[in-house]
């Protein structure tokens, strides 16, 4: 077995969430169970094809979020793995738990903004997702001041009340 990483390749703050499902039908699925919970929603999905062709099938209503999502699933290239891509002004939190109920969807590695790297293991049989390094590690522990300003951000931005 080999391990390697490969980059999630991304324009800056776009969000992105990957997955793993377990079915041909899932593109068609996650598409609907997007597009249904956010009006106005922009994303692009592929999907690795685990058994039959092994395509990496795609949709969405973003074509350069299609064509970004394809790539990094390429670069990837590990069965039943799925990317989801996000247009700016859209966050994971606002469709991640309508894409955890698509009944095929098996896990959520990441739904993050940050500078990701997937780490992957090749065997003779093909490649699999081990897990995700997402972002960077810590600095140090937050203060009164850094909680008072968390909070006031999720208020301001509309996620707490």
């Amino acid at each position: 077995m080999e391990l390697s990483t490969v980059r999630v390749e991304k324009p800056g703050d776009t969000n992105f969430i990957l997955g793993q499902t377990h079915f041909i039908k899932s593109v068609e699925d996650l598409h609907e169970a997007i597009f249904g919970t956010v009006p106005g929603i922009r994303f692009g999905i592929a999907f690795c094809e685990a058994s039959g062709k092994r395509l990496v099938r795609s949709s969405g209503n973003d074509e350069s979020l299609i064509e970004l999502a394809t790539r990094n699933a390429l670069a990837v290239a590990a069965g039943h793995c799925f990317f989801v891509f996000l247009g700016d002004g859209f966050f994971p939190v606002n469709v991640l738990n309508a894409i955890k109920a698509v009944p095929e969807v098996c896990r959520i590695f990441c739904a993050t903004a940050n500078p990701t790297q997937v780490l992957v293991a090749e065997t003779d049989q093909g490649r699999g997702i081990v897990g995700v390094v997402d972002g960077f590690g810590p600095l140090g522990v937050e203060t009164a001041e850094d909680v008072q300003w968390r909070k006031d951000l999720l208020r301001k931005i509309g996620y707490k009340a």
